[in-house]
């Protein structure tokens, strides 16, 4: 009955209180049956079947996207830092020579 509903697109909070149960009980219930996850409808036609196609590809793209983005932001992050120690070493550098009467 709680799998028709799933599979009808209806929320986990309207199953559990059509079953007269919390929400966590529904929740453990379909865990310890390995269903917690809604089953996806199946596409009617080609049309359809194309859509969630370009969907889950587009998905994909982004996702692949965002971990790029992760990897450049971490490379100019080092960069930076690369920098900023060149940078006061440099500082460090030419205070030693005034200090020492190099300059």
């Amino acid at each position: 009955m709680a799998d028709d509903m799933a599979a009808q697109g209806r929320l986990h909070g309207d199953i559990a209180k059509s079953l007269g149960v919390s929400v966590m009980t529904y929740h453990r219930w379909r865990k310890a049956r390995g269903t917690l996850a809604r089953p996806v409808p199946r596409p009617a036609n080609d049309a359809e079947r194309t859509g969630l196609a370009a969907e889950r590809e587009q998905a994909n793209e982004i996702r692949e996207l965002q971990i790029e983005n992760a990897r450049l932001r971490r490379l100019v992050t080092d960069l930076l830092l690369e920098k900023v120690q060149l940078e006061e070493g440099l500082r460090g550098n030419s205070a030693y020579r005034k200090t020492a009467g190099h300059g």
